[in-house]
Order: structure tokens, then C-alpha cells, then sequence
């Protein structure tokens, strides 16, 4: 769930970008399924992990 102020913001981007206004509700729920979509996608590494990645990319010769 988005905040008014958030709505708001994605209102006017929306606006900006594709010269349409949005209703809240539309604007809510497009801005909800885009921050859905984020957390589903992004996964900040682990330094761990950034060290797997880094020992399995020389052993690979940067193939």
C-alpha cells in the first residue's frame, strides 16, 4: 500500500511521462504492482555472495 504522498508523486510522474492523468486508485494500484515488481527483481548481494561471484568469474576466465 502506497502513501497519499507516494500516490501523488506517481500521479505526477504518470502525468509527465505519458501526458495522461490517473486516478488515485489507478495511480495506487500501478504504483503498488511497480514496487511488486521491484522487490521481485531486485535482491541487494551479500558480500559473500559478491565473493562467489568474483571467484566463479576467474575460474571461468571471463568467458
Amino acid at each position: 500500500m502506497l502513501s497519499e504522498s507516494q500516490i501523488t508523486a506517481y500521479q505526477r510522474l504518470f502525468r509527465n511521462r505519458f501526458g495522461e492523468e490517473i486516478s488515485r486508485e489507478e495511480a495506487n494500484e500501478r504504483g503498488t504492482r511497480l514496487m511488486r515488481i521491484v522487490e521481485l527483481v531486485y535482491k541487494p548481494m551479500t558480500e559473500a555472495e559478491y565473493q562467489q561471484a568474483q571467484d566463479r568469474r576467474k575460474e571461468t576466465g571471463d568467458l
